[in-house]
C-alpha cells in the first residue's frame, strides 16, 4: 500500500468559528485564517510541524451550493452537522514527493482556489454525509517544510510539536463505504463506533498523559 500520511483534518463550525477560543485557551497559537473563493467557505486553523487543525464554517451560502462546490457536499455537511452529518473531514497526503494516487475511491476536483494543474481527489462516499468527508492532496507539504517566509506558527504552550495520531468517533453506518473503509486502512486515521460524533487527536505520542476534552464547545478530545 502507498505510504499516506494526515495532512490535517476538518471541523465544521459556527460561523467565524468561536470555537477556537477554547483551542486558544488550552494554549496553542492559531495560524492565519484562510479563505476558499468558489466554493463559499471560510476557516481558521491551527498548525504543528506535520500537520493543522482547520475550524470551517459556510461564508457564502450561494457559492457553497454550486455547482462548484456540488462535489464536496458541503452545504449539507455544515448545515446538518450535529445532526446527521459527520461534522468532520480528512485530508491525507502522500508520505513521500512523486505518490499521486490516492488510497481510497475518488473523483478528481479542482476548486477554483488551487492554481493549475493541482486538483484534490474526492472520496466516492462524499455524498454519503453520515460519514467523513475524505480528501487526497497528492503533494507532499509538512507545514514546517515551508520556506520561512511562508511558514505559519508552529510554537505551542506546553512545547507541543506533532499530531501523532487521529481517531475519529462516530454512529457509522453497516457497512462502511469502500472509501471510508480504505481511508481507515492506510493507519493514518482510526474510525471507532459510538453513539456520538467526535474526534480525538493525540500529540507528540501522547506521552505525558494529559487530556483535554473540549466537548460541547467542539467535538474534539486533545490527548499529550
Amino acid at each position: 500500500m502507498m505510504p499516506v500520511e494526515l495532512d490535517h483534518v476538518c471541523f465544521y463550525v459556527s460561523r467565524g468559528a468561536p470555537e477556537a477560543d477554547c483551542l486558544a485557551a488550552l494554549g496553542l497559537t492559531e495560524g492565519r485564517p484562510n479563505q476558499h473563493p468558489g466554493q463559499g467557505t471560510a476557516c481558521r486553523r491551527f498548525f504543528f510541524a506535520n500537520a493543522y487543525l482547520e475550524l470551517l464554517w459556510v461564508e457564502n451560502p450561494e457559492e457553497a451550493q454550486s455547482e462548484v462546490a456540488r462535489p464536496l457536499w458541503l452545504w449539507e455537511r455544515w448545515s446538518r452537522r450535529g445532526a446527521e452529518a459527520c461534522p468532520f473531514g480528512v485530508v491525507l497526503r502522500p508520505a513521500r514527493q512523486g505518490a499521486q494516487v490516492p488510497p481510497f475511491p475518488a473523483r478528481e476536483h479542482r476548486p477554483p482556489y488551487l492554481p493549475q494543474p493541482l486538483a484534490l481527489h474526492v472520496g466516492l462516499n462524499a455524498a454519503q454525509v453520515e460519514e467523513p468527508l475524505l480528501l487526497y492532496f497528492p503533494l507532499w507539504r509538512r507545514p514546517d517544510s515551508l520556506p520561512a517566509q511562508n511558514r505559519q506558527p508552529l510554537e505551542h504552550g506546553a512545547g507541543l510539536r506533532e499530531l501523532t495520531a487521529l481517531r475519529i468517533f462516530g454512529p457509522w453506518p453497516t457497512p462502511l463505504s469502500p472509501a471510508m473503509q480504505a481511508a481507515g486502512d492506510t493507519g493514518a486515521i482510526a474510525f471507532r463506533q459510538s453513539r456520538e460524533h467526535f474526534a480525538e487527536i493525540g500529540l507528540d505520542g501522547e506521552r505525558q498523559g494529559r487530556r483535554a476534552d473540549l466537548r460541547p464547545a467542539l467535538s474534539l478530545v486533545i490527548c499529550w
